[in-house]
């Protein structure tokens, strides 16, 4: 295609043959004049942005991509500035939904036949997918993972900045599959020393000897099996941080050169008299009330204050209700991406059932439901059908998916009446319901007046009884 051909396609509609070529690609291609007025915008960048063909075409490019570059170094203003191509940058965008994903841009100025700049064109590859793989992998984890809109938990994401700046020894408290880890590695990877290794123990997995061997190292000889010296996890995370998960579990003899070691940040390696520095940040966590142990005389009182310096306490999912649906689809969208798979949601009877449940296993217990139905779901929608067994009324099969599902038209509905359930069992105590949700008394009410729920009317006690 020569120089007069270039400028009469992207100054004219395409052609069909044009239109199937370019909307056969993965890679958004849309082209600008010379005031960054969308001129054209292809189906991938329809897909990757959620906004249309006829939206976009004739608005100013930034305000369809809303990227973090767009007000500051634009690499597509500075290929027309330059006259240059600019090949795989980097940038984040802002999805019609509010969405933050990475992309991948290239560059490139158009010119006429006469070498007069008419425009540009920029093709961008969205990078979510291999961002989300690249956190399956290695484990690399922000706050901003964490969902949830629960105020408590809100409360907890809003002080984890300032704690993971401290150098402070930290607590989480939460029973398990709350997310303890999660919470341990967003302190790390949100800290200054997020370059260095995050070194995860779990306390309660190994027996005290091989734990000891495993967190101080040893040195050849120092047992049967030890053939040459090897450097524990708090040497393997000098530097950074370890997380002493289950740190209720250790024994009394642990207890001890822990504590020696949050002390002086000194230790002595299995079958070694020589000391040894170590700069480590320690996190540790329990499912257990450590103050409870302490009162039994099982855990160290000077090693419990120690540790509990800064707390985390991380509420249950059952106090959390409000976040399921949130979860829920948090999950779908994970399971999608991993999976190349368009799963758009969970039918509101199956969502019911989950509302219904105490989840004793919390959100570990509630991703492995959601890719159990996933596995299962041959069509578009999670359906009762699809959670496990457990997690059904015995006996009624038919009705979850007759009568149960045929009872919910949509969110709104469900969340009526769930909400009506809730009341009912605190005997319609705004107040008590509203802490159970983790929500506002007045969010409540404005909840209640929306939906049309009002109180039922008691009646006066009689002064004769």
């Amino acid at each position: 295609m020569d120089n007069e051909e270039n400028n009469v396609f992207f100054q004219q509609p395409c052609g069909a043959w044009q239109e199937t070529i370019l909307d056969s690609i993965a890679d958004g291609v849309f082209t600008v004049d010379n005031n960054f007025r969308i001129t054209y915008f292809n189906r991938a960048a329809e897909k990757i942005t959620g906004v249309s063909s006829k939206d976009a075409i004739g608005r100013h490019c930034w305000e369809v991509f809303r990227a973090n570059v767009c007000e500051g170094q634009c690499y597509l203003r500075s290929s027309l500035e330059s006259g240059e191509p600019g090949v795989h940058n980097s940038a984040y965008i802002i999805d019609k939904d509010g969405n933050t994903v990475p992309i991948n841009i290239s560059t490139a100025p158009i010119k006429d036949a006469e070498g007069k700049l008419i425009g540009g064109v920029e093709t961008f590859r969205s990078l979510a997918e291999l961002e989300t793989l690249r956190k399956e992998l290695t484990n690399k984890y922000t706050f901003e993972d964490i969902v949830t809109k629960n105020k408590k938990m809100r409360q907890l994401l809003d002080l984890l900045p300032r704690l993971a700046m401290s150098d402070a020894t930290v607590l989480i408290e939460g029973a398990s599959g709350t997310g303890k880890e999660l919470f341990a590695r967003a302190l790390h990877n949100l800290s200054n020393r997020s370059g260095a290794p995050l070194v995860t123990v779990n306390c309660a997995a190994l027996p005290d000897t091989l734990l000891e061997a495993e967190l101080f190292g040893h040195v050849a000889g120092a047992f049967t099996d030890a053939k040459k010296d090897r450097p524990g996890r708090f040497q393997q995370a000098d530097g950074g941080t370890i997380f002493l998960d289950e740190i209720g579990d250790i024994s009394p003899a642990l207890q001890v050169r822990l504590l020696r070691v949050l002390q002086e940040k000194t230790l002595e390696p299995l079958g070694s008299e020589k000391t040894i520095k170590v700069d480590t940040r320690v996190i540790t966590a329990t499912n257990k009330h450590l103050q409870d142990l302490v009162d039994r005389g099982s855990f160290r009182e000077d090693l419990f204050y120690r540790l509990n310096v800064m707390v985390i306490s991380i509420p249950p999912l059952l106090e959390r209700r409000q976040d399921i649906p949130l979860l829920v689809d948090h999950f779908i969208q994970k399971f999608n991406r991993l999976h190349s798979r368009k799963i758009s949601h969970m039918d509101p009877g199956a969502m019911a059932l989950l509302m219904k449940h105490s989840f004793p296993g919390n959100v570990r217990e509630l991703q492995n439901i959601i890719e159990h139905a996933y596995v299962l779901c041959q069509g578009g929608v999670l359906l009762a059908e699809h959670l496990p067994e457990y997690l059904k009324p015995q006996n009624s099969e038919k009705q979850i998916s007759h009568s149960r599902q045929d009872e919910f038209k949509s969110l709104e509905e469900m969340e009526s009446v769930l909400l009506r359930d809730i009341l009912e069992k605190n005997d319609y105590n705004r107040q008590e319901t509203a802490k159970q949700l983790g929500i506002h008394k007045t969010t409540l009410w404005r909840k209640m007046k929306k939906l049309g729920i009002q109180a039922p009317v008691r009646k006066k006690k009689s002064k004769d009884t």
